[in-house]
């Protein structure tokens, strides 16, 4: 497909592409206005969802990741792609469906599928590469569907009850499990949604990507440690539910309240440092072998 270009090409003197900011501005315009009810609402999810309190941080993250590379982005030749706005066209469609069926997820997809397209029709296939990761990691800030959502909570439930019974009884505490609930001497310990660990696993997949793109350049090592973040979440969690069974038969009061969500933060901080030991020990395994 025929191509022009919206910026400059490098000069024989070797100067960077100067960007068209007059198009890339009016485009950014365009999208803030017509997504702006879905991106209100999205905001408001995130300061009003435990879950999704990482939210905020992913525009911010993936922001910083463009200014990073706005000199090769100012190097880079923009060509108009008019499949590019064949995408805008598609975002916008989703939209207007989503709105009428009151899909949400749906909706709030239609967001990044028209600034997908938005930056491939400004910029062509060469941009639309170097800021696929960005554009990638923009993902984590829409919540996932809800059925989606609730079949994975029960699922985290299970796993995290039947962790803790055996870290519970590894500790010579007697524990009887029936279903989500632990009945220990002292009380019982419901599972609930909010201990299911989900926010944790949410929070520590979008922090595995960033701190492999950060700190690793090789492809197979960031999709490791996005693999190796499931198990290590789904631990910590039944790592916290039987801290709590342990607590709460010293003082039944340090199960519940602050004592019970300063506990959370401290295992997802033991969690983080869980994903950087993991880093280490498969690159020096890589090492070892001779893997890059």
């Amino acid at each position: 497909m025929a191509t022009t270009p919206l910026a400059d090409s490098s000069s024989a003197a070797g100067n960077p592409a100067r960007i068209a900011w007059l198009p890339v501005a009016w485009f950014g315009l365009l999208l803030i206005t017509c997504y702006a009810p879905i991106l209100y609402r999205m905001a408001n999810q995130w300061a009003t969802d435990d879950d999704m309190g990482h939210g905020f941080f992913v525009p911010v993250v993936a922001g910083y990741i463009v200014w990073q590379r706005r000199q090769i982005l100012a190097e880079t030749p923009c060509r108009t792609n008019w499949w590019g706005l064949a995408l805008v066209l598609l975002g916008g469609l989703m939209s207007v469906i989503a709105t009428l069926g009151v899909e949400l997820f749906t909706a709030r997809l239609s967001f990044l599928v028209a600034l997908t397209g938005t930056v491939l029709f400004l910029g062509g296939t060469q941009w639309l590469k170097l800021l696929s990761f960005p554009l990638a990691l923009l993902l984590f800030m829409i919540p996932i569907p809800a059925i989606i959502y609730s079949a994975l909570t029960l699922k985290l439930q299970m796993f995290a009850s039947e962790l803790g019974e055996i870290l519970i009884t590894a500790m010579g505490i007697p524990v009887l499990r029936e279903g989500n609930t632990l009945k220990l001497p002292s009380q019982t310990l419901d599972i609930v949604d909010a201990c299911s660990g989900i926010r944790s696993l949410l929070s520590l997949l979008f922090l595995s990507l960033v701190y492999s793109y950060f700190t690793d350049k090789r492809v197979w090592m960031r999709w490791a440690l996005l693999l190796a973040t499931i198990p290590i979440a789904i631990g910590a969690n039944g790592i916290r539910v039987a801290v709590t069974g342990l607590l709460s038969e010293i003082d039944t009061k340090l199960a519940s309240g602050v004592y019970h969500e300063a506990e959370g933060y401290i295992v997802f901080l033991v969690a983080l440092v869980a994903l950087v030991v993991c880093h280490r020990l498969l690159s020096m395994a890589a090492a070892r072998f001779g893997k890059k």
